[in-house]
Protein backbone atom coordinates (compact mmCIF):
# COMPACT_ATOMS: atom_id res chain seq x y z
CA UNK A 1 0.00 0.00 0.00
CA UNK A 2 2.81 2.40 0.90
CA UNK A 3 4.56 1.66 -2.42
CA UNK A 4 1.38 2.49 -4.40
CA UNK A 5 1.06 5.78 -2.52
CA UNK A 6 4.67 6.69 -3.36
CA UNK A 7 4.06 5.83 -7.04
CA UNK A 8 0.94 7.99 -7.12
CA UNK A 9 2.75 10.93 -5.54
CA UNK A 10 5.65 10.52 -7.98
CA UNK A 11 3.28 10.32 -10.98
CA UNK A 12 1.42 13.39 -9.76
CA UNK A 13 4.70 15.26 -9.31
CA UNK A 14 5.84 14.38 -12.83
CA UNK A 15 2.48 15.52 -14.19
CA UNK A 16 2.83 18.92 -12.53
CA UNK A 17 6.43 19.29 -13.69
CA UNK A 18 5.34 18.54 -17.26
CA UNK A 19 2.38 20.90 -16.94
CA UNK A 20 4.60 23.72 -15.67
CA UNK A 21 6.81 23.40 -18.73
CA UNK A 22 3.99 23.55 -21.27
CA UNK A 23 3.83 27.34 -21.81
CA UNK A 24 7.56 27.58 -22.48
CA UNK A 25 7.51 24.57 -24.81
CA UNK A 26 4.42 25.91 -26.59
CA UNK A 27 6.06 29.32 -27.14
CA UNK A 28 9.29 27.77 -28.39
CA UNK A 29 9.46 26.56 -32.01
CA UNK A 30 11.44 23.44 -31.22
CA UNK A 31 12.83 22.53 -27.82
CA UNK A 32 16.23 20.89 -28.07
CA UNK A 33 19.24 20.67 -25.80
CA UNK A 34 20.89 23.40 -27.91
CA UNK A 35 17.81 25.61 -27.49
CA UNK A 36 18.02 25.25 -23.72
CA UNK A 37 21.74 26.05 -23.79
CA UNK A 38 21.13 29.10 -26.01
CA UNK A 39 18.34 30.36 -23.74
CA UNK A 40 20.68 30.14 -20.75
CA UNK A 41 23.48 31.88 -22.65
CA UNK A 42 21.12 34.75 -23.54
CA UNK A 43 19.89 35.01 -19.96
CA UNK A 44 23.54 35.12 -18.81
CA UNK A 45 24.24 37.96 -21.28
CA UNK A 46 21.23 39.91 -19.99
CA UNK A 47 22.40 39.39 -16.41
CA UNK A 48 25.96 40.47 -17.24
CA UNK A 49 24.63 43.55 -19.05
CA UNK A 50 22.62 44.68 -16.04
CA UNK A 51 25.41 43.83 -13.56
CA UNK A 52 27.63 46.10 -15.64
CA UNK A 53 25.62 49.18 -14.62
CA UNK A 54 27.01 50.99 -11.63
CA UNK A 55 30.40 49.25 -11.75
CA UNK A 56 33.49 51.42 -11.47
CA UNK A 57 35.30 49.31 -14.09
CA UNK A 58 32.62 48.56 -16.65
CA UNK A 59 32.78 46.38 -19.70
CA UNK A 60 32.10 48.43 -22.84
CA UNK A 61 28.36 48.36 -23.49
CA UNK A 62 29.06 47.89 -27.18
CA UNK A 63 30.56 44.47 -26.44
CA UNK A 64 27.03 43.24 -25.75
CA UNK A 65 25.72 44.43 -29.15
CA UNK A 66 26.11 43.23 -32.72
CA UNK A 67 28.11 45.64 -34.89
CA UNK A 68 24.85 46.93 -36.42
CA UNK A 69 22.93 46.69 -33.13
CA UNK A 70 20.41 49.28 -32.02
CA UNK A 71 19.44 50.68 -28.63
CA UNK A 72 15.99 52.28 -28.44
CA UNK A 73 15.18 54.48 -25.47
CA UNK A 74 11.74 55.99 -25.94
CA UNK A 75 11.87 57.92 -29.21
CA UNK A 76 15.70 58.00 -29.33
CA UNK A 77 17.45 55.44 -31.51
CA UNK A 78 21.18 54.73 -31.21
CA UNK A 79 22.50 52.65 -34.08
CA UNK A 80 25.79 50.81 -34.36
CA UNK A 81 28.59 50.80 -31.84
CA UNK A 82 29.27 54.53 -32.19
CA UNK A 83 25.63 55.42 -31.54
CA UNK A 84 25.48 53.11 -28.52
CA UNK A 85 28.65 54.70 -27.10
CA UNK A 86 26.94 58.08 -27.36
CA UNK A 87 23.87 56.73 -25.57
CA UNK A 88 26.05 55.82 -22.61
CA UNK A 89 28.02 59.09 -22.78
CA UNK A 90 31.23 57.21 -23.51
CA UNK A 91 32.13 59.55 -26.35
CA UNK A 92 31.42 63.24 -26.64
CA UNK A 93 28.77 64.23 -29.16
CA UNK A 94 30.21 65.45 -32.44
CA UNK A 95 29.13 69.04 -33.17
CA UNK A 96 27.30 69.76 -36.41
CA UNK A 97 29.38 71.51 -39.08
CA UNK A 98 29.70 75.19 -38.15
CA UNK A 99 28.44 74.61 -34.59
CA UNK A 100 30.40 75.61 -31.52
CA UNK A 101 32.79 73.10 -30.02
CA UNK A 102 31.02 71.11 -27.27
CA UNK A 103 31.84 72.00 -23.68
CA UNK A 104 34.36 69.72 -21.95
CA UNK A 105 32.92 66.79 -20.07
CA UNK A 106 31.81 67.45 -16.50
CA UNK A 107 34.04 66.03 -13.76
CA UNK A 108 33.00 62.56 -12.61
CA UNK A 109 30.34 62.48 -9.90
CA UNK A 110 30.66 60.59 -6.65
CA UNK A 111 29.99 56.93 -7.39
CA UNK A 112 26.91 55.77 -5.50
CA UNK A 113 25.37 52.31 -5.38
CA UNK A 114 23.16 51.50 -8.35
CA UNK A 115 21.56 48.07 -8.71
CA UNK A 116 19.27 46.67 -11.36
CA UNK A 117 17.23 43.53 -10.68
CA UNK A 118 15.80 41.57 -13.61
CA UNK A 119 12.98 39.08 -13.55
CA UNK A 120 10.43 37.09 -15.50
CA UNK A 121 12.67 36.37 -18.50
CA UNK A 122 10.88 35.07 -21.56
CA UNK A 123 13.43 33.94 -24.14
CA UNK A 124 12.43 32.40 -27.47
CA UNK A 125 15.20 30.94 -29.65
CA UNK A 126 14.81 30.59 -33.43
CA UNK A 127 18.09 28.99 -34.49
CA UNK A 128 20.71 31.77 -34.62
CA UNK A 129 18.23 34.51 -33.69
CA UNK A 130 16.10 34.98 -30.61
CA UNK A 131 13.81 37.36 -28.75
CA UNK A 132 13.68 38.15 -25.06
CA UNK A 133 11.54 40.10 -22.64
CA UNK A 134 12.51 40.92 -19.07
CA UNK A 135 11.22 43.19 -16.35
CA UNK A 136 13.87 45.39 -14.76
CA UNK A 137 13.76 47.29 -11.47
CA UNK A 138 16.34 49.94 -10.58
CA UNK A 139 17.51 50.84 -7.08
CA UNK A 140 19.84 53.75 -6.22
CA UNK A 141 21.34 55.55 -3.28
CA UNK A 142 20.65 59.26 -2.96
CA UNK A 143 23.88 59.79 -1.04
CA UNK A 144 26.64 57.59 0.34
CA UNK A 145 25.50 55.51 3.30
CA UNK A 146 21.78 55.82 2.51
CA UNK A 147 19.67 52.71 1.98
CA UNK A 148 18.82 51.72 -1.57
CA UNK A 149 15.60 53.21 -2.94
CA UNK A 150 13.40 52.00 -5.75
CA UNK A 151 13.70 54.44 -8.66
CA UNK A 152 12.05 52.90 -11.71
CA UNK A 153 10.71 49.75 -13.30
CA UNK A 154 10.14 48.85 -16.92
CA UNK A 155 10.48 46.18 -19.57
CA UNK A 156 13.24 45.35 -21.97
CA UNK A 157 12.28 43.89 -25.34
CA UNK A 158 15.22 42.58 -27.32
CA UNK A 159 16.13 40.70 -30.43
CA UNK A 160 19.34 38.67 -30.51
CA UNK A 161 21.73 37.31 -33.07
CA UNK A 162 24.41 34.67 -32.62
CA UNK A 163 27.77 35.99 -33.88
CA UNK A 164 30.75 33.62 -33.86
CA UNK A 165 29.06 31.53 -31.15
CA UNK A 166 28.18 34.50 -28.90
CA UNK A 167 24.70 35.91 -28.39
CA UNK A 168 24.58 39.68 -28.94
CA UNK A 169 21.80 42.24 -28.85
CA UNK A 170 20.50 43.09 -32.31
CA UNK A 171 17.93 45.49 -30.86
CA UNK A 172 17.31 46.43 -27.25
CA UNK A 173 14.25 48.53 -26.50
CA UNK A 174 13.27 49.89 -23.11
CA UNK A 175 9.54 50.40 -22.54
CA UNK A 176 7.31 51.33 -19.65
CA UNK A 177 3.86 49.93 -19.08
CA UNK A 178 2.57 46.54 -20.07
CA UNK A 179 2.26 46.82 -23.83
CA UNK A 180 5.07 45.64 -26.08
CA UNK A 181 6.47 48.07 -28.68
CA UNK A 182 4.63 48.43 -31.97
CA UNK A 183 5.44 45.56 -34.31
CA UNK A 184 6.88 43.31 -31.55
CA UNK A 185 7.01 39.61 -32.47
CA UNK A 186 8.41 36.83 -30.32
Amino acid sequence: MKLNFIRQVAACGLFFVALAGLPAVHAQDKMTLQTLIDRQLIQDQITRYYYNFGKAERQEETSFYAEDGELILGTRHYKGHEGIKQAYNRTPATPAPGAATPAPAAPPRERLAFNVAIGNPLIIVHGDTATSQVIFTEYRQEKAGDPMKFTTQGKEYATWVKVKGQWLYKTRQIASGSNPPDGWKE
